[in-house]
């Protein structure tokens, strides 16, 4: 299986549509998986138009999207645990994505955990979970690089990051 994931695209105040890049690489995924701060409701239509959509909702989305998605999820898919959440809050933005998946036990409920928020890029292993942070294809902030991931699940797990340098 061979998921997009995606974060913090503030559409429409960043952009207008969807970068070429992200649109190219995203081709041919089963799946994708947005970590929060759409800011806007019609980015699910943008995506939704490459493949399906899933995603949770980030501190500046609004109750359109938390009633759609939700701010905290698991699923179930091709075999792992993928834990979702945008990652605000008081820790650094891993650690929070980290303890929201971390069992009372100190185990691990998910196997990945996808996030956003920092708007880095980030991979991590920790605690038998696979931490995810794809960054931005629309608002890099301080980064050199607009970004976005790709998960392949298979009989183990490959998160890779994409680059670009213009959105479009």
């Amino acid at each position: 299986m061979r998921i997009g994931v995606v974060s913090d695209t503030h559409m429409f105040s960043r952009a207008r549509t969807l970068p070429e890049p992200l649109v190219q690489g995203l081709q041919g995924v089963d799946l994708i998986l947005h970590a929060g701060d759409w800011v806007d409701e019609a980015v699910c239509d943008l995506f939704e138009a490459l493949a399906p959509v899933d995603g949770i909702a980030g501190n500046n989305d609004g109750m359109d999207i938390v009633r759609r998605f939700g701010r905290r999820k698991l699923l179930e898919l091709g075999g792992y645990r993928i834990g979702m959440v945008h990652g605000h809050g008081g820790r650094s933005t891993p650690d929070t994505a980290y303890e929201s998946f971390r069992d009372a036990e100190g185990k691990g409920t998910a196997d990945i955990v996808l996030f956003g928020h920092s708007h880095i890029p980030y991979k991590e292993e920790r605690g038998g979970m696979l931490l995810f942070n794809p960054g931005s294809p629309t608002d890099k902030r301080r980064q050199p690089r607009y970004s976005f991931g790709i998960l392949q699940l298979g009989n183990r797990v490959e998160a890779d990051h994409y680059y670009f340098d213009k959105t479009n």
